[in-house]
């Protein structure tokens, strides 16, 4: 979901970018500066200002797990899938997502992905952060409650997304899974990753996982939610500012 929500804001930046420079000067003068890509920035760039911003992101996405969880109304792709496996293991789920985490980067070895520190952050931290959520959030709410619960764990699910892929510290394992898979088959990203999430959801809901509504709503508005906050949080680099925008 990320990496096809960071390919629709690249087409969205270049798309700007033709008609920032098909326009007279004299007429743009007052137009917003393009907005920054969002491929990986070296690790020595600013760290300390990137860094905060990469693991707020990435706590924020593993509670946002917990709430979703917690609401018990349906849960992303991903996340049936780590319901089913706690069904039938004695591991967290946060454990569970950190050991099919480490188990989809081995998959990026002979498709020939290097990961980054973005990617080895994006295991630890979810898997910490998403048990943690679980710990503190109650089980066995009311409906309003639920409702409450899923609404904004679906909200800051996106929010968190544009938190640490703004960062831009690299992918994370299930990302670049979908680019090196596409890049070895030729096929387009988002055939790819539609077919990953298919599988993934499942093998997920034959091994029990939560399905339901919340799937559904995670789906449609995910997207919709991060392509909207990316703007404020998408860290433009000194190669970026050079050619003319400036930081976010």
């Amino acid at each position: 979901m990320a990496q096809e929500i960071t390919d629709r804001w690249e087409r969205d930046r270049q798309r700007r970018y033709e008609e920032r420079a098909a326009t007279p000067r004299t007429s743009r003068t007052r137009t917003p500066k393009a907005p920054p890509p969002l491929s990986r920035v070296s690790f020595g760039e600013r760290p300390l200002r990137r860094l905060p911003q990469l693991f707020t992101g990435l706590a924020l996405y593993g509670f946002s797990l917990a709430l979703m969880v917690r609401a018990s109304l349906g849960v992303n792709p991903w996340s049936v899938l780590y319901e089913g496996l706690e069904r039938h293991t004695s591991l967290s789920f946060g454990t569970i997502s950190g050991v099919v985490g480490v188990l989809v980067l081995l998959l990026w070895i002979p498709l020939k992905q290097r990961p980054a520190f973005g990617t080895f952050a994006n295991i630890i931290v979810l898997a910490y952060t998403s048990d943690l959520g679980l710990l503190l959030v109650p089980r066995h709410l009311g409906i309003p409650a639920r409702g409450g619960l899923l609404a904004g764990g679906v909200l800051l699910n996106g929010l968190s997304v544009a938190v640490y892929v703004g960062a831009r510290f690299g992918p994370g394992p299930r990302d670049g899974l979908m680019t090196g898979a596409a890049g070895a088959t030729g096929r387009s990203m988002r055939s790819i990753r539609t077919l990953m999430e298919i599988t993934v959801l499942i093998v997920g809901r034959l091994l029990g996982g939560n399905v339901g509504a919340g799937t559904v709503l995670y789906a449609l508005a995910v997207g919709p939610v991060t392509q909207f906050f990316l703007p404020w949080f998408a860290y433009r680099s000194t190669a970026d500012s050079r050619t003319g925008g400036t930081e976010t």
